[in-house]
């Protein structure tokens, strides 16, 4: 029995896009607040994203430089920066046979270099909890279709678990135990955040 093949380049463009739509609610007073990505406040985790974007773009050209990897300023506009870092990436993404691309990750240390599908799988999955973190931290909720969040549960559980969540610079915070049913909860659970932030 042959597994489907998942197309990573259409569900990041889905996770890519609802964080679109929610960043595109932002307010000034919001750019301020806690996020659940540890201590960021939603600026500091806008910027991350929007660098995170353009990085994986270079990537998807073959690009390694390690300063494209630098953390941005978002200038006066941070929603309308964070809005073209996101459009940018969307469009590297769907450029013919990205998922047959080595894609360097400079982020991963000297050398890295990933597949093209599983790069972008790295990606899918940081959009779908990074969108879940912008939702939380402005009071919002955001849903995901269910194919969606059953292709995200496999990328997260590829993720280590034990004493590397827990070394300086890690992705990932060590995973929280959760029993509920829902399965965007689950994902964020094991990826390290309380799905009941923020209390």
């Amino acid at each position: 029995m042959h597994m489907p093949i998942v197309d990573y380049v259409v569900l990041d463009a889905e996770a890519v896009r609802t964080s679109i739509e929610l960043v595109s609610t932002v307010t000034d007073a919001n750019l301020s607040k806690p996020t659940p990505c540890r201590a960021w406040t939603l600026y500091g985790l806008l910027a991350h994203m929007a660098t995170q974007h353009y990085g994986f773009a270079a990537a998807s050209r073959g690009e390694s430089d390690p300063t494209i990897w630098k953390l941005r300023n978002l200038g006066d506009d941070p929603v309308k920066a964070y809005v073209e870092s996101a459009e940018h990436v969307l469009d590297a993404f769907a450029q013919p046979g990205v998922a047959e691309r080595t894609f360097p990750l400079a982020e991963f240390g000297p050398g890295a270099a990933f597949p093209g599908a599983q790069a972008v799988s790295f990606h899918f999955i940081d959009y779908i909890v990074h969108s879940w973190d912008v939702a939380k931290s402005i009071g919002k909720t955001v849903t995901f279709e269910p194919a969606t969040l059953e292709a995200a549960t496999a990328v997260a559980q590829i993720v280590p678990t034990g004493d590397v969540r827990r070394a300086p610079g890690t992705p990932f915070a060590a995973d929280i135990p959760w029993s509920g049913d829902n399965p965007l909860d689950r994902i964020v659970a094991y990826l390290g955040r309380n799905p009941n932030w923020p209390n």
